[in-house]
């Protein structure tokens, strides 16, 4: 729905009958290159955007928690206590901020009962980690409010321990961290086995250059089997390389690889290890040449994710085909993958054409007409009110 703050403020007060003690606003993430690198202890960059989650909320004087959503008004808060807030004891989508709220006291914060109520733009499925978004402005909400003084990086941890644990989603750190870390004009380059991370530069207005996101309207879910299994493929490639991570490979010990594993073994395990080179490719990129050479590391990443990770869909495939045919400087399919969104990295005056090129593809393909939009590196997590 994204309201205004004065209007959920508005609704929090119709809804619980008091006002706010404040507004926080987290934001989705897209994530320019490494896939599933995360999970792997490798290397990503993704970036904040303009879209996100709010929470207004409210502390209460004992240990309640209820949690309500301007897409369900009439829908009765969820409500738990949280002394009896047990991991995989919620369900729907109350588990992710709940799931904050239990990571946050298995972290060692005591968080109060609060009231929240939540209002996103962030597209649910899309791969632009709508979750991330929601568990980020809880997180930094219950920060504030419990005035625990937890850092960033922390805060991350937290939202990834209630991912995998109270959600049962394996994701890794990095939307959590681009939500948290992110800065205008800049991508967020995460090391996921240090937590060390760092601005790169990404000014894509400077360049002449948008970021398309083309939506393909195909829903995934992180909780669901494709995404644990390519996980369980990861460690076993890790485990009969005898590595704790396929991070701890690199590009010439492939060779090695191909005669240790099985043949879909090792293409997983080639995603991750060449993934990872990318990432650190596109950080020179960004630091030296800038954006527009982006494009080649992009269309390799989506082959790799197409062939060897095998984490792509005929929509997906449609749109970076389409994309690139129409002038793209390069183009991917970004998230976890099953569905989700690919993004398209084209020159202002050349978006028209690719938008309309693309809408043209799927119908043709007679695939659902995609939400096309172009997205900017934004601030990250923050009180708005």
């Amino acid at each position: 729905m994204n309201s205004t703050p004065l209007d959920l403020a508005a609704a929090f007060t119709e809804r619980f009958g008091t006002e706010p003690d404040g507004l926080w606003s987290a934001p989705g993430r897209v994530n320019v290159i490494g896939e599933h690198t995360d999970y792997n202890d490798g290397f990503v960059l993704p970036f904040a955007i303009k879209h996100s989650t709010t929470v207004a909320a409210a502390v209460r004087p004992d240990r309640v928690v209820r949690v309500a959503s301007t897409f369900a008004p009439d829908e009765a808060p969820v409500t738990v206590d949280l002394d009896a807030l047990e991991e995989g004891g919620v369900e729907g989508w109350a588990a992710y901020p709940l799931g904050v709220l239990w990571a946050m006291e298995q972290s060692g914060h005591r968080c109060p009962g609060m009231d929240l109520l939540v209002d996103s733009s962030v597209p649910v499925g899309a791969g632009l980690s709508s979750s991330a978004a929601l568990e980020c402005s809880v997180a930094v909400a219950a920060n504030d409010l419990s005035q625990a003084g937890v850092s960033r990086r922390e805060l991350a941890a937290i939202g990834q321990l209630a991912e995998n644990r109270m959600v049962g989603a394996p994701t890794g750190i990095m939307d959590q961290s681009a939500s948290l870390l992110g800065e205008v004009g800049h991508a967020v380059f995460l090391d996921c086995r240090s937590g060390d991370s760092r601005l790169v530069p990404l000014d894509l207005e400077g360049a002449g250059l948008e970021l398309m996101v083309i939506d393909t309207r195909v829903s995934h879910s992180h909780s669901t089997g494709g995404y644990a299994a390519r996980r369980r493929s990861c460690e076993l490639g890790a485990e009969l390389m005898g590595v704790p991570a396929l991070r701890d490979l690199s590009v010439k010990d492939l060779a090695e690889a191909a005669g240790v594993l099985d043949e879909e073994t090792f293409r997983r395990v080639r995603h991750i290890v060449t993934e990872n080179a990318r990432v650190e490719d596109a950080v020179k990129v960004l630091t030296g040449t800038g954006p527009t050479e982006l494009g080649p590391l992009l269309v390799a990443s989506h082959a790799s994710m197409r062939d060897d990770f095998e984490i792509s869909c005929a929509e997906l495939d449609t749109a970076v085909d389409a994309s690139l045919e129409a002038g793209a400087l390069g183009a991917r399919m970004t998230g976890g993958g099953f569905g989700g969104a690919a993004i398209a990295l084209a020159r202002v005056d050349d978006v028209p054409a690719i938008r309309t090129a693309v809408e043209r593809a799927f119908a043709a393909a007679d695939f659902r007409a995609p939400v096309i939009f172009s997205v900017l590196p934004g601030a990250g997590a923050a009180r708005v009110a």
